[in-house]
């Protein structure tokens, strides 16, 4: 639990339900704005990615929405709807996705959070700056943060790694006996936990 301004506001954490938010957006497929919240994405059954990121017209923050945006396809296919979020306004995000020719592909929901209500419910929200950092969250069909990473300002993102990890967390929500090992990626090994296994992972892996 943090304090801003003298109001107390949880942090979620991984394996924790979500509670229910709302932003307004900048929807690139329409070119208007709209509103989006947490809890008509799961009435859908959507997987929710949340990226956020420190801000528009920036330099780090363009390369990593436009690779994203080369898997939004992918991740969709996996049941998910990809939310990038910064606090800037939804007035900003149609301005930046105006002029910026890497957002040029860029069809996910831009999400707005100019007052870091967002951003400091999942613990991202820099006090001092008023920004957010590089953080990127998984939110299951029922609710429940089953990922997060979190990077500073100076390290951008790779969209391969959150595409496998999508990829594995909507895998084991359908086959929840077993577990993904280091590196899985989709078609690969995974491990049913038993106690003739403690041990002998190694030995598992090569069956």
């Amino acid at each position: 639990m943090t304090e801003s301004n003298g109001v107390h506001q949880t942090i979620v954490t991984v394996g924790q339900t979500v509670p229910n938010f709302e932003m307004e957006i900048f929807d690139p497929k329409k070119s208007d704005f709209g509103k989006i919240s947490l809890q008509q994405l799961l009435k859908d059954k959507k997987w929710v990615i949340l990226v956020f990121y420190p801000a528009d017209f920036t330099f780090v923050c363009p390369t990593e929405l436009a690779d994203i945006s080369e898997k939004y396809e992918e991740l969709k296919k996996n049941g998910a709807e990809v939310i990038s979020v910064s606090t800037d306004t939804k007035f900003v995000h149609l301005a930046w996705k105006s002029s910026e020719k890497l957002l040029a592909n860029v069809s996910y929901p831009m999400g707005a959070d100019p007052t870091g209500k967002v951003s400091r419910l999942f613990g991202v929200y820099d006090e001092v700056s008023g920004l957010a950092l590089r953080g990127t969250f998984i939110i299951n069909t029922e609710g429940k943060l089953v990922a997060s990473e979190v990077n500073f300002y100076n390290v951008g993102r790779n969209a391969d790694e959150l595409l496998r990890k999508m990829a594995a967390n909507f895998y084991l929500s359908t086959h929840t006996e077993e577990v993904c090992p280091s590196g899985w990626t989709q078609g690969s090994k995974t491990l049913k936990p038993n106690a003739q296994m403690v041990g002998k992972v190694y030995e598992a892996l090569k069956k």
